[in-house]
Order: C-alpha cells, then structure tokens, then sequence
C-alpha cells in the first residue's frame, strides 16, 4: 500500500501527464472535434463545480443551469449595453451567479432528498420562464441577446475552436488545483461530513447550514464563470441553451464519475463526448447512451472513481492525553 508521500507523488505525475496529453491533443484533431472537446471542457468546468454540491457535500441538487444561465446572461447584458470586456465579466458574472445561489439556498437548505431535488429543479424553471418573459426589458426574450463580443487577451482576439479549447482547458486544470486543495482544507473536510451524516455533523459543531449555502455558493461561483465564457464563444445565447436537460447531464457526470475529481473528468467525458462518438447512428445514439448509463448504475453503483475515503489521525498532544485518561479509567 502507498503511503501518503507517494500517493502525492503519483496524483501529481497522473495530473502532469494528463495535462500533457490535453495540451498537445487539439494539434491531433481536426476542427469538428477540437469543438467537440471545447463543448466537453466546458462540460467538465461545469460537473466540477456542481461536485462541490453534489459530491462534496452530498446535496441533491439538479437545477445547476439555472448559476450557468445567470452568468451567461451577466456577462451578455454588461457586455453588450455597457461594453464591459469578457475577462473582466469573469467575476462579476461568478458573484452575482454566487449571490443568486446564496438567495435561493438558505431558504430550503434545510430540505433533504427528493424534496430539496425537486425544489432545485423548479429553481431552472423559474430562471428559464424570467428568461422567456424578457425580465425587465433586458433578456430579449426568446430571441435571446446577440452581439457578444469575443474575449481578448494580451491584444488576441480569442475566436478559433482552438483558441478557445486552451482557454477553457486552462480554466479546467486551475480548478482541478484549487478544489484539490479546497477538498483536503478544513472547509472540504467539514462538507465531507455533512455528506456522510449531516445530523452527526451538526452535533459536532458544524454549522450544517452555514457549510451548504457554501457550497451552494462556490458551485454557482464557477457555474457563473463558465456562462461567461459559453456567451464569449456563442456570441449569442437564449433560453433555449439552459434547459432542464443541461442540468439532468450534469447531474449524470458527477453520479457517475462517482464523486472525485477524477471521477467527475471521466464522467464528464463520457457524458459530452460519448453522444458524439456515436453521431452517426443519430436516431438512435441516445437511446445507446442511456442504455450504458443505467448498465453503468447496475454494476457500479458508487460510480467510477469515487473519492477514498479520508483517514483523520489525531495530533502527537492529543493521543498522549488519550493515553492518560486511559491510563487513569483502567
């Protein structure tokens, strides 16, 4: 069995491995499938942000589309009436997404199972229907907005599939880096104990709520960057681009990948690439992805790769004193 260095060492040349191959993989591709794994990049920003809901915390939530439509349509509005570039949206359109997020949650962060699954559905309803109803004169209605400018770096306009693939590929392994160490913080640890008996965790001490709206908040934080840059590449986005079915796919990534970081990749691929690959049996390559999905669910229930479970030790003071009381009660 390896020990915790060399478990370090092995994640380490597994992620610089893997981002090796992600690097040099679009010089290998042509133009229809260096768009395919833009669209599976996004996919995979996405899952990762809702496994900190989902995975981490163990929330069940499906209505992650309507953090991404929020962002989306931030960044298009501040950029198309006020002229705001994209890279600066980038943030704006993830706390406002966040805020939106901390606004739904708190009032039914409290529900559980099937009950807080289906309020969270009706959350993408709601955002989708505001959406069609033009609110406030600034969504375009079902027409959408159109006219969204291009993101531009260093005095590159940012338009090729290419382009575009490194872009939100660099976002995808940044947020591997920064849930990889938020997973292993004290905030990761405390969502992992909620996930496995919130009521065991609040007797602890942990603030059950506090912690879930937090979550809540960190998943659409990311959600809402990646509408940013989903409106950058589009240059046009409407209602009809954030449906409920975005959320159950999402949902499927994450479930399927089993929880891990790993795991949520995996999904992710299979998810949005998979659908792809069998394009050309177009009647019929759903039914083929959900026939693999519910074999998948048969035979392996925990998903792929679920996370290992985290083995806590007790500081060199603490075991002494344990000792001692020990010592004293026999």
């Amino acid at each position: 069995m390896m020990n915790k260095k060399t478990a370090k060492n092995a994640y380490i040349w597994i992620f610089c491995v893997f981002a090796a191959f992600m690097a040099l993989l679009p010089l290998m591709l042509n133009t229809y499938w260096t768009a395919v794994f833009v669209s599976v990049g996004l996919g995979t920003l996405l899952s990762l942000s809702l496994n900190v809901i989902l995975g981490q915390a163990g929330i069940f939530h499906m209505g992650h589309a309507a953090f991404y439509a929020v962002g989306a349509y931030v960044t298009a509005i501040l950029n198309t009436r006020l002229g705001i570039p994209i890279f600066y949206l980038l943030p704006v359109s993830g706390i406002i997404s966040a805020i939106f997020a901390g606004l739904v949650a708190r009032p039914i962060i409290h529900l559980r199972g099937d009950y807080l699954l289906m309020v969270t559905i009706g959350i993408v309803e709601i955002v989708r229907i505001a959406l069609v109803n033009d609110l406030g004169g600034l969504t375009g209605g079902a027409n959408g907005i159109f006219g969204i400018s291009r993101p531009e770096l260093f005095g590159i306009k940012i338009k090729k599939d290419m382009q575009f693939y490194y872009l939100i590929w660099t976002f995808v392994f940044a947020t591997l880096i920064l849930f990889h160490w938020l997973n292993n913080s004290r905030f990761g640890r405390a969502l992992s104990c909620i996930k496995e008996d919130d009521i065991a965790a609040e007797g602890c001490g942990i603030n059950v709520a506090h912690y879930k709206t937090a979550a809540f908040m960190l998943g659409a934080f990311w959600a809402g960057m990646a509408g940013t840059l989903f409106a950058a590449k589009m240059t046009i986005i409407s209602p009809g681009s954030f449906t409920f079915w975005d959320s159950v796919l999402l949902f499927a990534a994450v479930i399927l990948g089993g929880g891990s970081q790993a795991g949520v990749i995996l999904g992710a691929f299979l998810v949005f690439g998979l659908p792809e690959i069998f394009r050309g049996f177009a009647d019929a390559r759903m039914l083929i992805f959900g026939l693999a999905l519910m074999i998948m669910m048969i035979i392996r229930p925990q998903g792929i790769l679920p996370p290992r479970p985290k083995k806590f030790t007790l500081s060199e003071q603490w075991t002494q004193k344990l000792e001692t009381m020990t010592a004293k009660d026999a």
